[in-house]
């Protein structure tokens, strides 16, 4: 067994990845949806053990206040201060991981081979569990400005004080200006998610030449993918990044290194 926890959760093309896996492997498991809210977190995760289950993911609320329940961090997820993966150990305890990264960058890289993250200044709106990851993973492929903005200023202002580097934090109303001279920039927050407001930017100041790239999957073209493609830019959306996790984690849970072929992006697709 395995599943993902989130609040809401049923929106998760999880299931039908780890599934098609399973099939694919003729493993004897199933992967499942499993809506936990934030005050039952603890017990969920304590539940994992005697219910039989290898792991989970974790997705929106529970990747950081995750941290304090699990019995180990390693060290990532611990740099980037939020859990995305559960590894539950025959004794019962609980390992936590964070597989974002991983899934981020390598997508970045498959759909646009030619991205470089030392490219120029990379303008980053969002200051949750997804936006460490991201500001993690760009920092480590040698991004050298990380423009990081948020609505709550002080959330920002608090990844780029931990993880030092390149990150420098920005108030929320020169979102706009931070795209001037940019070569990338994400959309880490969930707006423009199905059922979320879009987000709110103007795209006047970005270069023709940048790259836009949104954590979202659902729609698989958010308002801001949209918009960035309208006026010509690259756009990369975040359903690669889901699949790309996949694969650390299935080695984490039962030894096997799964391929992600382009059938299965393509079924996933089809459902969103």
């Amino acid at each position: 067994m395995a599943g993902v926890m989130g609040w809401p959760v049923m929106h998760s093309r999880s299931p039908m990845l780890h599934n098609y896996l399973f099939n694919q492997y003729r493993l004897a498991g199933t992967y499942v949806p499993l809506a936990i809210r934030p005050e039952g977190l603890a017990a969920a995760l304590r539940a994992l053990h005697p219910l039989g289950f290898a792991g989970c993911n974790l997705t929106i609320p529970h990747k950081q206040q995750a941290m304090a329940i699990v019995d180990e961090v390693d060290g990532v997820a611990k740099s980037i201060g939020a859990i995305s993966c559960v590894v539950v150990h025959p004794d019962g305890s609980l390992v936590g991981s964070n597989n974002d990264c991983y899934g981020f960058i390598q997508n970045l890289k498959q759909e646009q081979p030619n991205w470089r993250a030392d490219a120029g200044p990379i303008t980053v709106i969002g200051a949750g569990g997804g936006s460490r990851a991201v500001c993690h993973g760009l920092a480590q492929e040698g991004a050298k400005e990380i423009r990081l903005v948020n609505r709550t200023f002080s959330r920002a202002q608090g990844i780029a004080t931990e993880f030092g580097g390149p990150i420098k934090a920005y108030p929320w109303e020169q979102r706009h200006d931070l795209l001037e001279g940019a070569a990338t920039v994400v959309n880490a927050t969930s707006q423009g998610m199905v059922g979320n407001r879009a987000l709110e930017v103007n795209l006047d100041k970005l270069p023709a030449d940048a790259l836009a790239a949104d954590i979202i999957y659902i729609p698989l073209e958010t308002p801001f993918l949209a918009a960035a493609r309208m006026r010509g830019n690259k756009t990369v959306n975040g359903l690669g990044m889901l699949m790309h996790q996949v694969r650390p984690a299935w080695k984490a849970w039962f030894g096997i290194d799964p391929q992600m072929n382009a059938e299965l992006r393509v079924l996933v697709e089809k459902t969103i």
